[in-house]
């Protein structure tokens, strides 16, 4: 038919699965594996039915407001989004227009090429070393920007401030964005340089160290000038991104501080202990600093392990791609959750 020669053909992204069943453990989408905190609950049962019928605030006003309390930030170097993954998109087409090609990591959040295809944005990969860390002197050549999260997924390897900032450095021409959604399971944040360098752009959200990732929030921070830009772009498609209740909940998360490290500190605990059990399997790891391990066997292939886990319906994280064909990605759960899985391999590994 010719009016499909006008479409727009991208290969999209492809999600974690999402099983139905109730009697399953779920360790493939990197969900916070505890409930968000309880002030939510009050916010939930009294909000008033009645005010769905109007639109929310353009200005995320009540939720910028706490984030720029927490980050010591203005408000005006904040940008809020249904989730990171659509500030990062908002965030490429706004920023990653030149002809030149955008720089990522071969092996990293596989979004980002789905973007770059759908925007239309020229790319190249750059290959991880063997460690799967990166070289800051690849990231040195003429480019249109770039972006990487730190702690890297799905390999979870965290990568120093200085290195960032001397890659920063390099490129004052160009935006830098850093994905921190993994940041506050064991790193140290960019946030620290925003206002030293008016081309980095740091974005985080809400889904992993908030359990909020059914209300989808994402935000970004920096200079004034880069979220004054971003907005002109979401005011421009859209300006009612964010439900009136997913910003009043999301402020609500903010302002327990409390709760938000008791259940960061369980998953970095838990995630430690999961790796002592891991190695007396025989098995191989990044030192993951974020709530999910990558890891491979000695002896048995990932694939397999994983189709095995899955009969006894535990789901874990799987991808036929070159260079990480035998890992596997597993989301840190509760640690009775983890016991259940050191058990099940403990059987598919035989020992």
């Amino acid at each position: 038919m010719s009016w499909e020669n006008n479409i727009r053909r991208v290969e999209p992204y492809v999600p974690g699965e999402q099983p139905k069943e109730n009697d399953i453990i779920k360790l493939n989408t990197n969900e916070n594996p505890y409930p968000p905190c309880p002030g939510i609950r009050q916010v939930l049962d009294s909000f008033d039915i009645g005010k769905m019928r109007l639109y929310p605030d353009t200005n995320a006003d009540v939720l910028v407001s706490e984030l720029a309390k927490k980050y010591d930030l203005d408000k005006s170097q904040i940008f809020v989004g249904v989730g990171s993954d659509d500030v990062i998109s908002m965030a490429f087409m706004t920023f990653f227009n030149s002809d030149k090609p955008i720089l990522f990591p071969d092996i990293t959040y596989s979004f980002y090429d789905v973007w770059a295809e759908v925007h239309r944005i020229p790319y190249k990969r750059i290959p991880l070393d063997n460690n799967f860390r990166i070289n800051p002197n690849d990231y040195k050549s003429e480019n249109g920007g770039i972006i990487f999260p730190n702690p890297n997924a799905p390999t979870g390897v965290l990568e120093s401030v200085e290195m960032i900032e001397d890659i920063i450095k390099a490129n004052p021409n160009s935006i830098v964005m850093i994905d921190e959604a993994y940041i506050d399971f064991g790193g140290e944040s960019c946030l620290k340089l925003i206002d030293k360098y008016e081309n980095l752009l740091v974005i985080q959200t809400f889904s992993k160290s908030r359990s909020m990732a059914g209300m989808r929030i994402g935000f970004a921070m920096g200079n004034s000038k880069l979220i004054k830009y971003l907005n002109d772009v979401k005011f421009s498609v859209n300006s009612y991104t964010m439900n009136q209740l997913s910003q009043i909940c999301g402020a609500e998360s903010v302002r327990d501080e409390k709760y938000f490290k008791n259940t960061v500190e369980l998953i970095i605990n838990t995630r430690e202990k999961t790796k002592t059990a891991l190695a007396e399997l025989g098995f191989e790891f990044t030192d993951s600093k974020s709530n999910f391990l990558f890891v491979k066997h000695n002896s048995v292939k990932a694939k397999y392990i994983f189709e095995e886990l899955k009969k006894k319906k535990i789901y874990v994280r799987y991808w036929n791609k070159p260079r990480i064909d035998n890992y596997l990605r597993i989301t840190v759960g509760t640690p009775e959750e983890m016991s259940k899985l050191i058990s099940a391999l403990k059987e598919i590994v035989k020992v």
